[in-house]
């Protein structure tokens, strides 16, 4: 009998020691759940988000978003892609980040805070086109994906007009003065 004994009670001791409490259980299903999504994330995006295309005549540039908010997960990923090409021309974006991180011998802890000025003072965006866009579900938030291009020179055909119509003004504004100038003895 005591041979029979030993294995039940230690099959039981072991089958205890194996369970896991619910709230360990809750927390390790969270941290797989956030894993899923950042996994989704890379998988769902488009091959233009790893790797612009080239061109002889247009700046590319990719940008995400996520948000609870349909509109403001396209705004979030058109601001990120307008300001790479903003600095890829040689302006400054103003942007601030604050990181705080504490680490201990069984956890890590970070609180992170970004806040960013989508204006690009320094460089003309006009024309900048809105190529191709992707969106997709992300634990009940929308993730949009956009690939923007800025055409350069002769391609930009907005910025040519505007330029066109900044000179016609100045000339407008100019030419009353200029004639009083040749009028003058």
């Amino acid at each position: 009998m005591k041979t029979l004994a030993f294995p039940i009670i230690l099959a039981v001791l072991l089958s205890a020691c194996s369970s896991v409490d619910p709230y360990t259980k809750r927390a390790n299903q969270e941290r797989e759940m956030q894993e899923r999504y950042v996994e989704r994330a890379i998988s769902n995006a488009p091959p233009w988000m790893f790797k612009v295309p080239s061109s002889n005549s247009a700046i590319y540039e990719s940008g995400t978003g996520v948000s609870g908010d349909f509109s403001m997960a396209e705004v979030k990923a058109k601001t990120d892609a307008y300001a790479k090409i903003c600095m890829m021309l040689g302006g400054a974006v103003s942007q601030k980040t604050k990181i705080y991180r504490t680490d201990s011998e069984v956890s890590s802890t970070e609180l992170s805070e970004m806040a960013m000025k989508a204006g690009c003072k320094e460089v003309d965006l006009t024309g900048i086109e809105v190529r191709d866009i992707k969106r997709t579900s992300e634990g009940g938030r929308f993730r949009t994906y956009v690939l923007v291009a800025m055409p350069t020179g002769d391609a930009n055909i907005l910025r040519k007009a505007k330029e066109a119509h900044q000179q016609k003004e100045l000339a407008m504004q100019r030419a009353p003065e200029a004639f009083k100038e040749l009028d003058k003895p």
